[in-house]
């Protein structure tokens, strides 16, 4: 097995941030995982490029990784998402799986309610700004401080929206007439014991989004318990039961 007999786990953020959060989630997580995580357009590395608020520009966005999970078939993998990053990898999965390609041996949702719940914000990505700031602010979700014009402003305010609307367009597609249904593998949703859009009962309704095992776990912190060290431990652990799972289905060990 590749990457020193590890499991990658590709993760998906929240929304307006790129992928800092998972830069040191390998040395948190312990041995048996490597993380991977791709920023989507307008942010990091990619901040010159076009934002994407749909769910077909998402799926083209994301070729490459679908593209490397059906290139490595024996390979098993994890997905986690965060916030927006967990409809992004719920649609991943229903994508994965109607295309015939090797399912995750786990999804983990955390921070977001499930596609039939209400959502706060789902309605609020067009807000005039003033407004928005206001609803966000009022959720903890913003830096303290934050006001029209200034950098943060500038740079990830627009980010921020337009991921709000990429939310609403997952939403939509996942629960409307030609909706794509559960997926048939374990499914991990997570909570912040303080999280204000997400909370512990909120996150229970993602049983509904499977036809494998489901299990919820709820971690210190609010809605971004992401940056914190509880997941990525809870993660690695999962980790290194898929894999040895997988030695033991293979011979391997």
């Amino acid at each position: 097995m590749g990457d020193g007999q590890a499991v990658r786990l590709h993760c998906f953020a929240h929304a307006g941030a790129g992928v800092s959060s998972f830069h040191r989630w390998d040395k948190a997580a312990g041995s048996g995982v490597r993380t991977s995580a791709r920023p989507l357009p307008g942010r990091g590395e990619r901040r010159r490029e076009l934002r994407l608020t749909g769910r077909d520009e998402l799926l083209a966005d994301l070729k490459p990784l679908f593209e490397r999970i059906a290139d490595e078939p024996a390979e098993p993998y994890m997905l986690y998402g965060h916030s927006l990053g967990a409809m992004v990898a719920l649609t991943v999965a229903q994508e994965l799986r109607d295309a015939g390609l090797p399912m995750p041996a786990l999804l983990a949702v955390g921070a977001c309610p499930p596609p039939d719940a209400t959502a706060a914000l789902t309605d609020a990505a067009e807000l005039p700004d003033e407004e928005l700031l206001r609803v966000l602010d009022g959720f903890d979700a913003l830096p303290p401080g934050v006001r029209p014009g200034d950098v943060w402003f500038r740079s990830v305010f627009p980010v921020l929206r337009a991921d709000l609307r990429l939310a609403r367009s997952l939403r939509a597609a996942v629960t409307g007439p030609a909706a794509p249904g559960p997926v048939p593998v374990p499914l991990l949703a997570v909570a912040g014991r303080e999280d204000p859009l997400a909370g512990a009962e909120a996150v229970a309704g993602w049983d509904r989004w499977t036809t494998g095992r489901f299990v919820r776990r709820t971690v210190p912190g609010g809605h971004f318990f992401v940056r914190g060290r509880e997941l990525p431990r809870m993660l690695g652990r999962a980790a290194r039961i898929v894999l040895r799972g997988h030695r033991d289905h293979t011979g391997q060990g």
